[in-house]
């Protein structure tokens, strides 16, 4: 079953890791990630992994008032904002859960794990 691991960061954090060149330790948990990367890749877990770009960039689509429209931001202002995601297929969610752990042991911010319905949805 595929999983979704989404990397949630402060936004403000983010604000800072943007401002300026990043850190040393930013480059060393950012080196770690991509081992982790290369690992699932050799195991055949890793479908696909991306950062996002800053919220600010985004623009959310939605029907207002029966109209389609778009506009600038973000769906949800929130503290912590979605800064990357992975998507790796394994046995279990217990699995995923563990890919995961070494994700926030590497770089320190919260993973949330969702199953990827797929041809289960509705089942």
């Amino acid at each position: 079953m595929k999983y979704l691991l989404l990397g949630y960061t402060p936004a403000s954090k983010w604000d800072a890791a943007t401002a300026d060149t990043p850190s040393d330790d930013a480059l060393a948990a950012f080196a770690e990630y991509q081992r982790i990367e290369a690992e699932l890749a050799e195991t055949g877990e890793l479908v696909s992994s991306e950062g996002l770009g800053h919220p600010v960039v985004s623009t959310t689509v939605q029907r207002v008032d029966g109209k389609v429209v778009a506009t600038d931001g973000p769906y949800a202002e929130l503290k912590e904002v979605l800064a990357s995601f992975a998507v790796v297929e394994c046995h279990s969610q217990e699995r995923a859960v563990e890919i995961a752990a070494r994700i926030v042991s590497a770089l320190g911010e919260p993973i949330e794990v969702r199953p990827i319905m797929g041809e289960d949805f509705g089942a």
